[in-house]
């Protein structure tokens, strides 16, 4: 058996400013405020090895996932939602409902080996896309949970959002 992921999440997602929040970045507005505070957010993730995250306190469970470029081979690094499995993170490529897959999705597509940073923790992973439809609902329902702004994400868009397994490597 692989070991557990750690489980760090802060704050709560059924606090009024949780509910509120939600409320907002499900709007497209609300999804462009977000944008703008996400290199604010990588940075703090970074140097806290994704202790905190600007969306802690709301409650919203936020990693940080580098990849390896597919065209440059450099490091990309990237915050984002997950959903825990105990010994397995899901990661969803939502692009906030945007036309495009976000490049992360290709990189990992690329190269599935990548490194999260978790509750202070920097862990090798591996990423596998998960392509069965009864799962990928199955998992797309943990993200709804997670936040309502997922469906309004996938509403957005024709595309289908691409979702990741990520298990240790």
């Amino acid at each position: 058996m692989t070991a557990q992921f750690p489980n760090r999440t802060w704050g709560s997602r059924t606090s009024l400013i949780s509910r509120a929040a939600v409320k907002f970045s499900s709007t497209k507005v609300g999804s462009r405020a977000i944008q703008c505070l996400i290199p604010w957010d990588r940075k703090l993730l970074q140097r806290t090895d994704g202790r905190y995250t600007m969306l802690g306190p709301i409650g919203a469970p936020t990693v940080l996932l580098t990849t390896i470029g597919r065209k440059s081979g450099a490091p990309r690094t990237s915050p984002l939602l997950y959903a825990h499995g105990g010994d397995v993170l899901y990661i969803i490529g939502s692009n906030f409902g945007g036309p495009n897959h976000p490049a992360w999705t290709l990189n990992l597509l690329a190269h599935p080996e990548a490194e999260v940073a978790l509750a202070g923790e920097r862990i090798p992973v591996r990423a596998k896309l998960i392509e069965d439809p009864a799962e990928k609902e199955r998992v797309f329902g943990l993200f709804t949970d997670i936040a309502s702004t997922y469906t309004a994400y996938r509403s957005r868009t024709t595309r289908d959002l691409r979702i990741f397994e990520l298990r240790r490597a």
